[in-house]
């Protein structure tokens, strides 16, 4: 009497041949490998051939081939994609361009041809032209100028494009215990200046 494994493995032989771990043992089952194409002969849907990146034997010649180690081709082809050498390039070498400090309404600004700034009230009309001359140092070009305290014979030039006051500040003052409240609101008055030109 067969016992019934030996014959669920023989039905999973007869139908999964390829599958089966023993199947190199059995001796029903033979696998047949494709015949190797010849060289002549073409293969149907095949794609031609790509022509190999790396030299072939034959295209070396004997005495180049043993002359040069594996290793020194290795190490030649990746030295070719190294980054060079050397210092980074640093954004502090670039010339800047023009630039002024000037001083006006008690404080100071660093200004270049086309800023727009925002300084305490000068009584001057929308539309109007300024000429500040209280330049405290000219930079820019490789080159710096310091005043003592001002650049002689230096200016700015600037458009004025509105009259107008600033958003409102809220002062609030009190004393514990004492019953003492105040609160107040201010709103500064400010000039907007479009600078034009930097002499000197």
């Amino acid at each position: 009497m067969t016992d019934p494994n030996e014959r669920q493995v023989a039905d999973d032989l007869e139908q999964n041949p390829e599958r089966h771990p023993d199947d190199a043992a059995s001796p029903d089952v033979v696998v047949e490998e494709p015949a190797a194409a010849q060289d002549d002969e073409p293969v149907e849907g095949a794609t031609a051939e790509v022509a190999p990146l790396l030299p072939t034997e034959g295209d070396v010649p004997p005495a180049a081939s043993a002359a040069v180690p594996a290793s020194a081709v290795v190490a030649a082809a990746r030295g070719a994609f190294k980054r060079p050498r050397g210092p980074k390039p640093s954004p502090l070498t670039k010339p800047l361009p023009p630039y002024a400090v000037i001083e006006t309404g008690g404080k100071q600004y660093r200004v270049s041809v086309g800023d727009r700034i925002s300084v305490e009230k000068l009584p001057v009309d929308a539309g109007g032209t300024i000429t500040i001359d209280r330049v405290l140092l000219l930079g820019g070009d490789g080159s710096t100028r310091v005043g003592t305290p001002t650049v002689a014979g230096a200016a700015v030039q600037a458009t004025v494009e509105e009259q107008y006051r600033g958003e409102k500040i809220v002062i609030f003052k009190y004393k514990a215990k004492k019953g003492y409240r105040r609160r107040t609101g201010h709103r500064q008055s400010l000039t907007r200046l479009a600078i034009t030109a930097i002499t000197g």
